[in-house]
């Protein structure tokens, strides 16, 4: 079992950046959302994803790579060939 850690996660995350990714977030108290966006950029403590929501309008949501670390979010890759590639 290959162990992950923060570097690992960014490192993988940095090679995705313009795809289209699923982010599902814990958001507690058995609340959890489902977005679908694209990985625009990669930065040293977090990434940020552009989702376009049902109104059109273009938001930019921010995590930590920790966050993935610890489950609290999911992030899905999808590619070009409708292959998922989940990163945690």
């Amino acid at each position: 079992m290959e162990i992950n850690t923060v570097a690992k996660i960014r490192k993988d995350l940095e090679g995705c950046i313009g795809q289209k990714v699923i982010l599902k977030a814990n958001k507690g108290r058995k609340k959890t959302t489902v977005k679908e966006g694209i990985l625009e950029s990669a930065y040293p403590s977090l990434f940020v994803v552009r989702v376009a929501n049902e109104y059109d309008s273009i938001r930019r949501v921010s995590y930590t790579y920790s966050d993935v670390l610890t489950s609290a979010v999911e992030v899905i890759v999808c590619s070009e060939v409708d292959k998922e590639t989940k990163i945690s």
